[in-house]
């Protein structure tokens, strides 16, 4: 049921996804992992796309990767250690141009071709960041994006974005998927069972984004001199160690407190879709949000089975049909 707030005004809703899954890829880790491991994503060559920087008040800078088209413009998100060359994320922007929008991708500061200027680099709650980008795109005669879709943490940054009220919201509507509500939930999820696998993954690739870093600047003031980063394992150490001190936050828990987004959740006026498995293997099913939670607009579209950024079906595995992208397509036309 949808509930009103005290003002009479509708609030958030919970609803069920028609989602179905195929049938040869049972369970949360058939589905999230079928995508990177099986999928072909579209070349970057094949994606038409022009590069464009926007400057930051602070000296850095974030790069973005502009469609060709001239439809509406869309914002693309990308998740941990994303990018274009991510599964969802090419084929996204492959899609979106084909269906006549104009994806313009974002690039996390430092998630880039090129490292960032500043010590300080992309995390879960940098909000600030996404704030500037969009002030500086709301200038573009061409159109700027009046909807954005951001993937896990991502979604996680958007939402954020969406019930602070700190900014000037430049989106008419948004697009939220698999997100990790509660970072430190996420953290404990992802040192459980099969998960482990994907915690090893994404902290081998944090590491090596650092190191790269570091190729072409000084040890950061603000770490430990002694820190070995070859002996981080989780992400808890890596946040402690690395991106807590880095971004100004007290520790680790400070971090996972203030960076996630279900706080923020009653306070997003802005129509929202956030489609979500209760499978997913990067967060407990205690971490999803309630209906009470949800701000005005805000549909929460929960489907029992999809695991993370996966949400493939088809009859057949040689013929997959990424049910994902076409709910994305389908709410955007809705917009």
């Amino acid at each position: 049921m949808t509930r009103h707030d005290a003002a009479g005004h509708p609030g958030g809703r919970i609803v069920h996804s028609h989602f179905r899954p195929a049938w040869w890829l049972p369970g949360a880790h058939a589905q999230t992992l079928w995508g990177s491991l099986a999928r072909r994503a579209p070349a970057i060559t094949e994606l038409r796309l022009r590069r464009r920087r926007i400057e930051l008040a602070d000296g850095d800078f974030i790069d973005l990767a502009v469609g060709a088209g001239d439809g509406p413009a869309v914002l693309i998100i990308h998740g941990l250690e994303g990018d274009l060359r991510s599964h969802y994320a090419g084929a996204l922007v492959a899609r979106l141009d084909r269906e006549g929008f104009k994806p313009v991708f974002m690039h996390l500061r430092g998630a880039g071709e090129a490292p960032n200027r500043l010590d300080r680099s992309y995390h879960s709650g940098a909000s600030d960041d996404l704030a500037e980008v969009l002030d500086a795109l709301a200038a573009d005669a061409a159109g700027p994006p009046r909807t954005a879709v951001g993937f896990s943490l991502g979604g996680n940054l958007l939402l954020k974005y969406l019930g602070e009220g700190r900014h000037e919201c430049h989106l008419n509507r948004a697009i939220a998927v698999s997100v990790p509500f509660v970072l430190r939930d996420a953290m404990l999820r992802l040192e459980l069972g099969f998960s482990r696998i994907y915690r090893r993954h994404l902290v081998a690739r944090l590491k090596r984004t650092f190191n790269r870093k570091l190729e072409s600047r000084p040890w950061p003031a603000a770490l430990d001199p002694s820190l070995g980063l070859h002996a981080i394992r989780d992400f808890n150490t890596f946040d402690e160690c690395i991106t807590a001190p880095l971004n100004g936050f007290a520790g680790v828990f400070d971090y996972y407190q203030r960076a996630s987004c279900r706080q923020y959740l009653p306070h997003i006026h802005t129509p929202t879709l956030i489609i979500q498995a209760a499978d997913d293997p990067f967060l407990f099913p205690a971490s999803l949000p309630f209906a009470h939670e949800l701000g005005p607009g805000v549909t929460l579209e929960l489907s029992p089975t999809g695991g993370h950024v996966g949400f493939v079906a088809g009859r057949w595995p040689w013929r997959p049909h990424y049910w994902l992208e076409e709910r994305i397509i389908r709410a955007l036309r809705q917009a």
